[in-house]
């Protein structure tokens, strides 16, 4: 499987912006698809996941209710819809493709598949 993320860019506190991953390759309804970031100078972290039927989304705390995930299995392609950002959403935003378990949704190690980053920035 291979993933091409896009949809970064330069934004106001308090815009919106819509990530999208698309994959190639076999098998993408099967995979539990997340999204990760990585701020300026810290450790990457999780931000959102959805399981393959789609019926379940995962957040970090600090962007629930802010951020949707969804994907389009007949397109095979995941979406990170980014509302009412803050300075502190600035990063790189990955998406990756793994078959995790519900506790380990969060855990970057449980991902097969990166895709190569898109950039977030957030003025203040």
């Amino acid at each position: 499987v291979q993933l091409q993320a896009c949809g970064g860019g330069l934004v106001q506190a308090g815009g919106s912006l819509r990530l999208s991953c698309a994959a190639s390759g076999p098998s993408f309804s099967t995979y539990t698809m997340a999204w990760f970031r990585q701020p300026p100078g810290k450790e990457r972290e999780f931000v959102s996941a959805i399981r393959w039927s789609g019926s379940s989304g995962y957040f970090r705390d600090s962007v629930e209710g802010r951020f949707t995930i969804s994907r389009d299995n007949a397109k095979n392609i995941v979406y990170l819809q980014m509302n009412s950002l803050k300075p502190e959403d600035a990063a790189v935003y990955y998406c990756a493709a793994g078959r995790p378990t519900p506790s380990a949704i969060s855990l970057d190690q449980m991902y097969y598949y990166w895709g190569q980053g898109t950039q977030v920035t957030v003025s203040s």
